[in-house]
């Protein structure tokens, strides 16, 4: 199945309408406010301004499973992503990654190993899966990989919609 059609609200109600993202490339990521990863958000506000044009967005879902770094409410969310990092990317509801309760979304991304060979459970915040125009996983990167990381970006250009890499 292709995440395209995984249904997931919007973090300010609605559907996210995954479907809308088909044909370009995105980058999936578990964003949390209060968490020493945070300042990553600055690098995935950067990419979305550099590729946004090019067929590629950034969607961050919010998720407070990892010791409870994303408490806020869909308001507060917003207005922290906002304010404090310009993000001008979408977010989805806050959601679970792992366990009992994972989201049909991240039951759909986890069986992806990344570079080092990690599958199933998300590890902490900000944990990245880089889906094709295909709807399919081209990449997994760990929480510490930066947004900006050379290996983040390949993968990034190689995926972009009429890519010839």
């Amino acid at each position: 199945m292709s995440v395209y059609e995984v249904e997931i609200g919007g973090l300010r109600g609605g559907s996210a309408d995954l479907a809308q993202y088909r044909g370009k490339a995105v980058l999936i990521v578990n964003v949390a406010s209060k968490c020493g990863l945070t300042p990553q958000y600055s690098g995935l506000e950067r990419l979305q301004e550099r590729y946004a044009e090019r067929g590629f967005t950034v969607l961050g879902v919010p998720c407070n499973q990892f010791m409870g770094q994303e408490p806020g409410t869909p308001e507060e969310i917003a207005e922290f992503c906002s304010t404090t990092y310009g993000v001008s990317f979408p977010l989805t509801e806050k959601i679970e990654v792992n366990g009992e309760g994972r989201h049909p979304l991240y039951a759909a991304l986890t069986g992806t190993a990344d570079a080092e060979g990690h599958t199933g459970d998300i590890r902490w915040n900000f944990e990245k899966f880089l889906i094709a125009p295909d709807g399919t996983v081209a990449a997994r990167f760990s929480p510490q990989t930066e947004p900006e990381a050379a290996e983040v970006v390949a993968a990034i250009e190689k995926n972009l919609p009429g890519s010839s890499l």
